[in-house]
């Protein structure tokens, strides 16, 4: 299930549409799907694709209020890919303390 929701992460956020629309989100707070699309460099159509895809991953959600949808991102939803990161992180600090000992045994 943790692999899953990283891999839609990853996804979701490889593309830079997707990351600027989040980032935007993230930012400015809650934004129609117009006020995001102004700025987005592409048509509604495509920014609503890209939000989709977005929501698909949990990274965003929304609301309709009317004849709007408002979108507002949803942070939190980054805790996998952090926790993959961590993963990693841990990963390399051991084998760069593991290369450190092995260079001190070799100067003695």
């Amino acid at each position: 299930m943790q692999r899953a929701a990283a891999d839609r992460l990853f996804k979701a956020l490889a593309d830079p549409t997707r990351r600027g629309l989040f980032e935007r989100l993230t930012r400015d707070g809650e934004q129609t799907v117009h006020a995001l699309t102004v700025r987005a460099g592409v048509s509604q159509p495509m920014v609503s694709k890209h939000l989709t895809i977005l929501k698909r991953a949990k990274l965003v959600h929304h609301r309709r209020e009317g004849r709007e949808t408002h979108y507002s991102a949803q942070p939190q939803a980054l805790a996998p890919l952090a926790d993959w990161m961590t993963q990693y992180g841990t990963f390399w600090r051991d084998r760069f303390d593991q290369l450190e000992n092995l260079l001190e045994r070799m100067d003695k």
